[in-house]
């Protein structure tokens, strides 16, 4: 397992270590980085999940544990997980806090919802240079 930028020794260490897990469930190719790294999270950097592009990214704030999708606006809820950035454009959040159940299976099909809008993206990112 990847080591954690952002894993504290608590929920939230705990919370982001099952986000990975689910991740790697709902897409085994998915790739985790860790990015911007800046004094404000101690040079510690964000962790991130890319397939064909960002998937989402993990953040631990003092009450929450933030999953950002990149393409979240995009993408079908039906569980209704996102619950945070719901006003944005593009972006669409889950914030869980200390004691938050995660609901794996919808959790997982947003992941993999996530990806196959990354691979239109892509696919339609290739059609216009071919033309």
């Amino acid at each position: 397992m990847k080591k954690d930028a952002a894993v504290k020794g608590d929920w939230r260490g705990e919370t982001l270590a099952k986000i990975r897990a689910l991740i790697k469930e709902a897409d085994p190719d998915a790739i985790e980085d860790v990015k911007w790294r800046k004094p404000s999270n101690n040079m510690q950097g964000v962790p991130v999940w890319e397939h064909d592009g960002l998937i989402c990214t993990g953040e631990t704030y003092k009450a929450a544990v933030k999953v950002t999708f990149a393409r979240g606006a995009a993408l079908e809820d039906p569980s209704r997980l996102f619950n945070a950035s719901l006003d944005g454009g593009t972006r669409r959040a889950i914030d869980f806090h200390e004691g938050s159940e995660i609901d794996g299976k919808a959790f997982k099909a947003l992941i993999r919802a996530a990806v196959k809008e990354n691979m239109k993206a892509s696919a339609l990112k290739m059609t216009k240079r071919k033309s």
